[in-house]
């Protein structure tokens, strides 16, 4: 993995990136071809009009004037035509390169660690996959063949000016160590301005897109001046990283334009010496040839300066992009037992350690068993490990020491998805994407047609809610289901873990922000969707507490009591203080 340094350019990188080509090699090597021939039609123009000048003007030649026009206009078309297919086609190799690395990327992404997200910036991500990889394309359409093009160019018209007046071509060329310096130093420090620019523009992006998904809260708490001043700071910063490149361009661009019109002056007054010392006038085609090769070599540096920037900016947003690729956050996932393994759903923790933190445990040797079929709660405080147990059996982390079995094979033994296929959950904090209530429960699979989710809805009673709503299952419930409420959602994710007919089933039951009637359909719900399977439920509900196999009561990230309700009372202990404190009211009731 390269770093950002000031280095101008990184040719570890850069081949790195052109392996992303291979799959289009014609079209990679039909640009070269239309960059090399738009190089020889820069330099037919000054050569022509020479000729047309000096053999036919000069020479009063009207036959030679009229073809030589003629060969102006061939050249002048074919260089448009060949400009077209340049354009087009290196934007279209860009664009292809991106789609291919963005796949990629996102593959990578979908199987990190859970590790990896806790630790990462959701706004910085998605700057990576969308913004970052747009300057990743530009590298190929503004980029690297435009500056090859524009070194052709001034290779052809630096031989043409030598074939044409070596004198004059070393005029012009003793003015080229001057702006070769200045774009090398123009170079490094737009390297360096362009790697603070990009994470500027990170930092904004997060700061955005944390503030607008947690604009309740923002408003809730009166945060709008704080947050306000926050994002006044971070703009600014975005503005001097920017202002920085704007600054530079301003120094070198000038520089640029005026050893350029120095050089033509030079060329104008030393062939007008030429003509007052009565040297041949055939020389006037060549001051004006001149002229015009002066353009074409000089004008590629100042395009050259500008697109090596664009050619710095997507280096840059590469080596962020490879960084990510070069991330080895995978879990381990070599196990042998597949989809066509059969779960009855016998659950075993062997005392199993655990922490999301190096030297911070969070479970102190968990150990318990749920045979096939049992309904086991899990209660505690908040912080206790509940929640924990439910990342580990899904294998979201891996643990520190223990062993967990599923129908006595060690979680690790199965493939990742077969394992998951197995286990349902449903969350308290229920996420939906913005998209169909049919699409939110099936989540598109092929198997799981709109017949089969009415058909569940129907059975755990939810199928009346859905018809109320306008379009029934066609109904879009927008980003993270804001169109309904938070008993709504929680009956979607129960009838989305209930299709999936898992022989585990996890539960997040928590209805405290739920309407009676919502909650009704919920306990319905629940009764259908654990009805022989084995289920883990983090029990919120002295209902959901009763009916349980076994109770697992947490403290502290370990198992202080377990038995059933009647049990545990009768003990008098942690969970004989819970239910006083939290469920005797509801009992009550």
């Amino acid at each position: 993995m390269s770093k950002e340094t000031g280095k101008a350019f990184d040719t570890g990188l850069f081949k790195r990136l052109m392996t992303y080509t291979k799959p289009y090699k014609l079209t990679f090597y039909g640009v070269a071809v239309s960059a090399i021939l738009l190089s020889a039609f820069a330099v037919m123009t000054p050569f022509l009009l020479r000729m047309l000048i000096d053999d036919a003007i000069m020479k009063s030649n009207p036959e030679k004037l009229l073809f030589l026009v003629i060969a102006m206009l061939v050249v002048l078309l074919a260089q448009v035509t060949f400009q077209l297919f340049f354009n087009y086609y290196a934007n279209w190799l860009g664009e292809s390169v991106i789609k291919d690395v963005r796949i990629r990327l996102f593959q990578h992404m979908l199987n990190f660690r859970m590790t990896y997200f806790d630790n990462s910036s959701l706004g910085v991500l998605v700057t990576r996959a969308v913004a970052d990889m747009q300057r990743i394309g530009e590298i190929f359409s503004q980029g690297f063949f435009v500056i090859v093009a524009d070194l052709l160019k001034m290779f052809a018209a630096a031989a043409l000016m030598i074939y044409m007046n070596w004198k004059l071509a070393l005029i012009v060329f003793s003015l080229l160590p001057v702006i070769l310096y200045a774009t090398r130093l123009f170079q490094k420090a737009m390297k360096v301005a362009f790697i603070e620019v990009r994470a500027e523009v990170a930092n904004l992006n997060s700061f955005v897109q944390e503030r607008i998904a947690g604009m309740k809260i923002v408003q809730l708490f009166t945060r709008e001046k704080i947050e306000s001043e926050k994002f006044r700071e971070i703009n600014e910063k975005h503005k001097k990283a920017w202002l920085k490149t704007v600054w530079y361009n301003s120094i070198f661009f000038p520089i640029a334009e005026i050893v350029s019109s120095l050089a033509i002056g030079l060329v104008v007054w030393y062939g007008g010496l030429m003509n007052v010392a009565n040297i041949s006038s055939s020389e006037a085609g060549t001051i004006f040839a001149y002229i015009l090769c002066i353009e074409i070599l000089f004008r590629p540096l100042r395009q050259i300066a500008d697109k090596f920037n664009t050619l710095q900016m997507g280096m840059v947003a590469a080596n962020r992009v490879f960084s990510i690729l070069d991330t080895e956050s995978k879990m381990d996932d070599s196990g042998t037992y597949g989809d066509n393994t059969k779960v009855r759903g016998d659950i075993t923790f062997t005392d199993v350690h655990f922490g999301y933190l190096k030297n911070e445990e969070v479970l102190h040797g968990i150990s318990f068993e749920a045979k096939a079929g049992e309904t086991i709660a899990i209660v505690g405080a908040t912080g206790a490990g509940k929640s924990t147990i439910i990342n580990l059996l899904n294998r979201f982390y891996e643990i520190n020491s223990g062993q967990i079995l599923i129908d006595g094979v060690d979680s690790k033994d199965f493939k990742l998805a077969a394992l998951r296929s197995h286990i349902a959950v449903v969350l308290q904090d229920v996420f939906l994407f913005a998209d169909t209530i049919v699409n939110n429960i099936s989540l598109k699979n092929k198997d799981v047609g709109l017949e089969d989710v009415e058909a569940a809805a129907k059975e755990i009673g939810v199928h009346e809610f859905i018809e109320s709503l306008p379009g029934g299952y066609g109904f879009n419930v927008k980003e993270r289901g804001s169109m309904l409420s938070s008993g709504q959602r929680q009956l979607i994710a129960f009838l989305r873990a209930y299709v999936s007919n898992p022989s585990i089933l996890i539960l997040d039951e928590a209805t405290s922000s739920v309407d009676t009637y919502s909650e009704q359909l919920i306990q319905r719900a629940t009764d259908k969707i654990t009805e022989g399977r084995t289920s883990v439920i983090i029990a919120h509900r002295l209902a959901t507490i009763k009916k349980a196999d076994k109770i697992l009561v947490m403290e502290a990230g370990k198992i202080v009591e377990a038995g059933t309700h009647g049990e545990l009372l009768k003990k008098g202990g942690y969970y004989n203080k819970l239910y006083e404190s939290q469920f005797m009211e509801e009992e009550a009731a």
